[in-house]
């Protein structure tokens, strides 16, 4: 299968989910680290961890490490492909 459609499926599939979506619009605000994304979610750290995981695999968060901390941001240039492969199904 085409490369490009492994990849579109994976954001997707990453897309998916309403408390990855959740952890975007957070992200859209600001990078967070993980203890300030679970201070808004309604799950524990195991839980924040497998999505996390999901939206890095993905490719649409970064995650950078400052001191002890991981911080979590989103990766703009995979929502703006996104939007490319949107319009051609306009």
């Amino acid at each position: 299968m085409n490369k490009k459609y492994i990849v579109q499926a994976r954001i997707f599939k990453a897309l998916s989910d309403e408390n990855r979506l959740k952890i975007l619009e957070l992200l859209k605000e600001k990078p967070c680290n993980a203890s300030e994304l679970l201070d808004e979610m309604d799950f524990g750290q195991s839980t924040l961890s497998h999505h996390m995981k999901i939206l890095l695999n993905a490719e649409v968060v970064q995650a950078r490490k400052q001191g002890k901390w991981i911080i979590y941001s989103l990766k703009k240039e995979a929502f703006e492909n996104m939007r490319d492969w949107m319009r051609i199904y306009l």
